[in-house]
């Protein structure tokens, strides 16, 4: 199967997104279809890119004093209904069982959409004192939400995430560790797959239901639509003071905890693939991709070209995440091809005329540009290369992000702007609720953040024309 063949069972990028992704999503064995409705089974090659996600934010959080436990799937309905403004929130998403072992339940249990109501009744049982704080817990688990339209890893009514909880003795404490968890989402997002992101506050439209602030850290996909890629959220005592989670602080005196929460899930695989991938598939950063470099031998069937090719494997794999392909039904072109659509970074191609030469030929898939190796400095180039092959993915992103970020001081500029480039648009607004349904309504793009890097763009407002004292970015969002 040629190139060209091979690449036709993928849809073209720039003629339909979303069926590209979709075709990505399967060519590549990342996820597959389930009969249970607008859920997916995560197939071993996309669970192991989730896995080096879940191992970096876990060192991560664990460097800034985060343990790990696990709280039940089931929550009361009863404990659910404690904090209105979070529960009305979540309501039409929520799964409910009212059955159990051939009996209906005396009270209905929701699947958990996400565990701010169970944390905090534990946290008012484990709490008495300031010295008690503060908790900082999170886990890694699956939650359930009852989604319309679902699409792998963006949507799915179950998926998997990591959810931080923690409760503190003062506000500014909660305040201060919900930004730290900002950044190092940022830090994964940036640092480990190679996309850049804007941070920034939630309007309070679109903040988490009972939160006093969300924070966000933004992404902007190949197509020009944003995704958010993490939240992080402050709570004040909006649901330390119902679940009753109060302490006795220095002066002796009873007080309710500030309390935070924050997650990020298995959508990053979703970003992943949308902020990176071609026409050739995935397109994987070094530092997340399951297989770092694959050796495929050529003319494999000739003396003493699969014996050097497994000699180079033996050496390699000390180091790097490595596949040797020694598979003999299929051709070297149609491996090459395979191994791109997978998105894995270098390519390690040898044949008998490389082993007489002392050299290799090393292929890296953002460029798919080739480069001829002595063997004896195989292992510091490729390196040296994953290293490279980061850096420009990164920059390929950021530099499609600033081309894709207008200004608009109109509302028709705004419309004109996401017809003709979509991507971020910046404006001014005057922080009336009024004019941003008004901006969805006309542009269909929501309000992605208000920025911590404010810009004074204007005085005024794009929709009302009163004064306006933020800068904030809309975008179209998956």
């Amino acid at each position: 199967m040629g190139k060209e063949e091979f690449v036709k069972e993928i849809t073209n990028i720039e003629e339909d997104f979303a069926q590209w992704y979709t075709d990505v999503v399967k060519k590549a064995e990342l996820a597959d279809y389930t009969d249970t409705k607008g859920c997916i089974a995560i197939r071993p090659y996309g669970y192991a890119i989730w896995e080096n996600i879940q191992k970096y934010a876990d060192e991560k959080f664990k460097e800034v004093g985060v343990e790990n436990v696990y709280f039940p799937v089931l929550i009361s309905e009863n404990l659910l209904q404690k904090e209105e403004e979070h529960v009305e929130g979540f309501a039409p998403e929520v799964a409910w069982v009212t059955e159990a072992g051939g009996e209906k339940l005396e009270e209905r249990y929701c699947i958990r959409p996400t565990s701010e109501t169970m944390f905090s009744t534990l946290y008012s049982k484990w709490l008495s004192s300031w010295r008690d704080l503060p908790m900082v817990y999170n886990q890694w688990c699956n939650v359930l939400r009852w989604e319309k339209e679902t699409r792998p890893f963006l949507r799915s009514r179950e998926f998997l995430w990591q959810e931080g909880h923690t409760i503190h003795e003062t506000a500014k404490e909660a305040e201060e560790r919900t930004i730290q968890m900002l950044d190092i989402y940022a830090d994964v997002i940036e640092n480990l797959l190679a996309i850049p992101v804007l941070k920034g506050r939630k309007t309070v439209k679109e903040q988490f239901a009972g939160a006093v602030a969300t924070y966000t850290v933004e992404s902007l996909m190949h197509d020009g639509r944003a995704l958010q890629a993490g939240t992080s959220h402050y709570f004040g005592q909006n649901f330390t003071k119902p679940f009753e989670v109060k302490f006795q602080n220095r002066e002796g005196k009873e007080e309710y905890a500030y309390q935070t929460s924050w997650g990020i899930s298995t959508r990053l695989i979703g970003a992943v693939i949308m902020a990176h991938g071609d026409n050739r598939g995935l397109k994987l950063p070094p530092k997340v991709a399951p297989i770092q470099v694959v050796i495929v031998p050529v003319a494999m069937h000739k003396e003493g070209v699969k014996e050097k090719a497994t000699e180079l494997y033996e050496n390699l794999k000390k180091k790097f995440r490595i596949k040797l392909d020694l598979r003999d039904n299929y051709t070297p072109g149609f491996k090459f091809n395979d191994w791109e659509m997978r998105g894995v970074p270098v390519r390690v191609e040898i044949g008998p005329r490389d082993i007489e030469n002392g050299v290799a030929m090393l292929v890296r898939r953002d460029t798919l540009e080739k480069e001829t190796v002595e063997l004896s400095n195989l292992e510091n180039r490729i390196e040296e290369l994953l290293n490279e092959i980061h850096t420009s993915m990164y920059n390929e992103c950021l530099k499609r992000r600033e081309e894709k970020t207008t200004v608009a001081y109109t509302l028709d500029e705004m419309v004109k702007n996401l017809e003709e480039n979509q991507g971020y648009v910046k404006t001014m607004w005057c922080g009336d609720v009024a004019c941003e349904e008004k901006v969805k309504e006309v542009t269909g793009a929501h309000s992605r953040c208000m920025p911590f890097e404010q810009e004074h763009l204007a005085d005024t407002c794009p929709v009302c024309g009163k004064k306006a004292e933020k800068m904030i970015i809309w975008g179209r969002q998956y």
